[in-house]
């Protein structure tokens, strides 16, 4: 008995250690999990939102406000750290721990750098920012938005240091605790929503989203010490790996603007559409952002460092095969997931924010509005996987081409579907951006593969 015993264990470890495949299931059920609480977590604060601010004016001034900083925050903190994994999974697998640790501590020194001159920069040009994206709002509108604005900047440094924190993290497959780590700041806006402190205004929903940021990035950097890894910024020089990752950076940078602008152009021609039209479009895409947050986040966060690993020890054809069993998996979930969603959009809006300041005409523009993002959750979950195998390729000059493309796209398709369905056309010209992007990058994929192989086909010949 002893020895079936033995042998079972014996085959258990075997099961979780050998096969790259369960090492990635076994991450992204970790990484889903606690974005699953996570993201209930930060509905919950949607829900306190909704109740206490409506779709009116001043949620539209408070997501304007925000739409800058948060824009900052994934272009210089989410494309270091896309540039920067990688690299430092390299390093570390042929050079060793101490010469990926001084990588680490010289690009965040760098990204910290960034930020501050990056939230400088943006306090200093802020009047005409707002004045730039916030079209057709009133004046006092515009001086609403503009004093919220400077509020919420404090969030770039601090959301900077957070994204790279988890990144180290997920870098060292500590998956867990990055993904829960949201959940607090979130946790945080709603305390200082629900604080029995009087009138809520909508400078109480800044102050508690600034002060759950500084939370969530004191507990990544907490994880980070605890791991036992370098906490601050230190320079250790100009390595060939730091080249690797400036050179990575530049493309994965201007990808991320050109993507990223495609968020900005959606909120600025929504603020063009009279009263309310911003928070309705945030308000609609709510549930798809959360299963998105839920599934592909989860599947992209676990794959990248496998997917990394594997391109480092040069298993061509073990990453074809992972990349299709994972396509296939999210197909096979996200398909009949969207068409259920969509025939239900109407008593889900209804159901989760119909109280309090939020009436049922909201609801009505918010579930049409709805339906049509959700379409987007297909391709972008399946997108979002070549997304990560071409940035563990280093080919991110292709994602930097496929982000204007995008851009383009969504221009165009705005300006198309606004005139016969409104703010409902913005939606859905997302989803139909994301839908070519997808076949986009699965094309560039599959041909950077066949490049690779053929290369080496000759040497495995002789």
């Amino acid at each position: 008995m002893h020895h079936v015993l033995q042998a079972g264990m014996q085959w258990w470890d075997l099961w979780k250690s050998q096969s790259v495949n369960r090492r990635i299931f076994r991450a992204l059920m970790t990484v889903g999990g606690m974005t699953v609480l996570a993201k209930i977590v930060s509905a919950g604060k949607d829900l306190v939102v909704a109740y206490q601010f409506g779709a009116g004016d001043e949620l539209d001034a408070f997501l304007m406000a925000f739409l800058i900083p948060s824009f900052a925050i994934n272009l210089v903190g989410g494309s270091l750290n896309a540039a920067l994994i990688p690299t430092y999974i390299q390093v570390r697998k042929q050079e060793g721990v101490t010469a990926a640790t001084d990588l680490y501590g010289s690009v965040l020194l760098g990204s910290l750098l960034l930020l501050s001159a990056t939230s400088v920069a943006l306090f200093a040009t802020g009047p005409f920012l707002i004045r730039t994206v916030a079209v057709g709002f009133s004046q006092e509108k515009l001086a609403l938005t503009g004093s919220l604005y400077n509020a919420l900047l404090p969030c770039l440094l601090f959301s900077g240091l957070a994204t790279t924190w988890g990144a180290i993290l997920n870098a060292h497959e500590r998956f867990a605790l990055a993904a829960i780590a949201p959940a607090v700041m979130a946790t945080i806006t709603i305390l200082v929503l629900l604080a029995p402190n009087g009138a809520i205004e909508i400078y109480t929903l800044a102050v508690g989203v600034v002060a759950g940021t500084v939370c969530h990035a004191a507990i990544l950097g907490w994880g980070v010490a605890r791991e036992g890894l370098r906490l601050l910024p230190r320079w250790s020089g100009v390595t060939p790996a730091l080249k690797t990752v400036g050179n990575q950076y530049a493309p994965m940078l201007a990808g991320a603007a050109l993507i990223g602008s495609t968020e900005v152009v959606g909120q600025i021609m929504a603020a063009s559409l009279g009263s309310g039209s911003v928070s309705i479009l945030s308000y609609g895409t709510k549930i798809p952002m959360l299963l998105l947050g839920v599934g592909s986040l989860a599947a992209s966060t676990a794959v990248l460092p496998y997917f990394s690993e594997m391109v480092a020890a040069e298993r061509w054809k073990e990453i074809r095969h992972t990349l299709l069993t994972y396509a296939r998996l999210v197909a096979a979930v996200t398909i009949p997931l969207t068409v259920l969603l969509v025939w239900f959009s109407e008593p889900i809006v209804e159901l989760v924010f119909q109280r309090g300041a939020f009436t049922d005409a909201d609801t009505r523009q918010v579930a049409w509005v709805q339906a049509l993002a959700l379409l987007q959750i297909v391709p972008f979950a399946l997108g979002i996987l070549a997304v990560r195998l071409l940035s563990s390729l280093k080919a991110n000059q292709i994602l930097m081409w496929g982000s204007a493309i995008s851009l383009v796209l969504t221009i165009i398709l705005n300006y198309l579907l606004m005139q016969p369905l409104g703010i409902a056309g913005i939606a859905l010209a997302t989803s139909l951006m994301y839908a070519v992007s997808m076949c986009f990058l699965y094309a560039m994929v599959f041909r950077r593969l066949r490049s690779v192989e053929s290369s080496l086909s000759p040497l495995h010949s002789s």
